[in-house]
């Protein structure tokens, strides 16, 4: 998933940047932006603030996004990586146990993120996890890449969305009327609590559950016919960057469209998500596209390339190192100095910078975490 693009000439600072600009926020920026909206009282910051949560079920927030622009990256990055395998002349079957087992230890990366090292009985233990699906999606995403032609790519990604949809619309769980996209009533959420050991994320439901994979594949193909864009097109880079973004607001569309029918729900993957998020991604990666690899401005990049380069060792690393604690006893000082509530802030900024500091040491060292 972190492939890095070595051939210089068809290096894509963006796509390092924006991955970066995307796993900050995980990192604790979200939650810093929380906590001084709480402190501050102020209502429009407070509302701001709601863009850094979940919706419960419906709806859509800034938060939504991060996790399916990872995704979409993933995807831009495959013609980079499997592409160039491709041209070099290596079997289509060597590249597809490749994939595969990225897939699957990405799988297993996830569970270990979800339930740490220690054995637990299999009811306490939760299989589903984000790195799960990243790998799930990224591995039949690369497989359709590998054998399936242009035009019969673009089949499989309406084919899963459109699927996915008319799945939900003519079915629900035991005792509620067909297409009932409630919690309880939908039949994605009754076959994972069916289907799935372990237990759920939310008890009845999971929100990376065994179905919802399904619509996730398209996320990752629109980013791969986004990178087959960036690295094949003989069109100038100005307009492979007007092409991004035009997909994008077309695809914003389509999903305003079906979310009257079936509502934006990031719970269920639904399909006017999944043409939301892939819409946002598509505008964002034409943004960072032209500002960074158009027009030249790479300079302000390294900040987020420190984070984009090492995402899944960032992203494993709660598991192992406790970030807070460690800025607690470095910076506890200098919370006391600013004293409550901007204490909080404080460290959890020092916890962010600690991470980026790790990251950058890494980076000098050229060692990156490669899944």
């Amino acid at each position: 998933m972190d492939d890095a693009l070595t051939a210089k000439p068809q290096r894509l600072y963006s796509l390092d940047t924006l991955r970066g600009f995307d796993m900050i926020w995980i990192m604790g920026l979200g939650h810093v932006i929380r906590m001084i909206a709480e402190s501050s009282g102020s209502p429009s910051l407070l509302s701001f603030s709601n863009q850094f949560e979940h919706p419960v079920w419906n709806g859509f927030t800034f938060w939504d996004l991060i996790f399916p622009l990872f995704m979409f990256l993933a995807g831009v990055s495959t013609p980079y990586s499997i592409g160039r395998a491709l041209e070099k002349g290596q079997p289509k079957h060597t590249l597809m146990f490749r994939i595969i087992k990225r897939g699957l230890l990405l799988i297993l990366l996830g569970m270990v993120y979800n339930n740490g090292l220690e054995l637990r009985p299999i009811a306490e233990f939760r299989f589903p996890s984000v790195l799960g699906k990243i790998g799930a999606t990224y591995m039949f995403a690369g497989i359709i890449y590998l054998y399936a032609g242009e035009k019969m790519q673009w089949v499989w990604f309406w084919t899963f969305l459109i699927g996915y949809w008319l799945l939900l619309k003519f079915t629900s769980a035991p005792g509620y009327p067909p297409g009932d996209l409630t919690e309880p009533g939908n039949f994605m959420s009754y076959l994972d609590r069916t289907i799935l050991p372990g237990r759920l994320s939310r008890g009845i439901h999971d929100t990376v559950g065994l179905i919802c994979t399904i619509p996730g594949i398209s996320n990752v193909l629109l980013g791969i016919f986004a990178g087959r864009l960036l690295k094949n097109s003989k069109a100038k880079p100005a307009a492979k960057a007007k092409w991004l973004a035009v997909g994008g607001v077309i695809s914003i569309a389509l999903a305003l469209l079906w979310n009257l029918d079936f509502p934006f729900n990031k719970n269920l993957w639904s399909s006017s998500f999944v043409l939301l998020t892939g819409g946002i991604s598509l505008i964002l990666l034409a943004l960072f596209y032209y500002v960074i690899d158009v027009k030249g401005y790479k300079r302000w990049t390294l900040f987020f390339r420190v984070i984009g380069m090492n995402s899944i060792l960032i992203y494993m690393s709660p598991v192992f190192i406790k970030w807070e604690q460690i800025a607690g006893r470095g910076f506890k000082w200098l919370g006391q100095l600013a004293g409550a509530p901007y204490d909080a802030i404080i460290l959890g900024l020092c916890a962010i910078l600690i991470q980026w500091l790790f990251l950058y040491y890494l980076y000098q060292k050229k060692t990156f975490l490669r899944v």
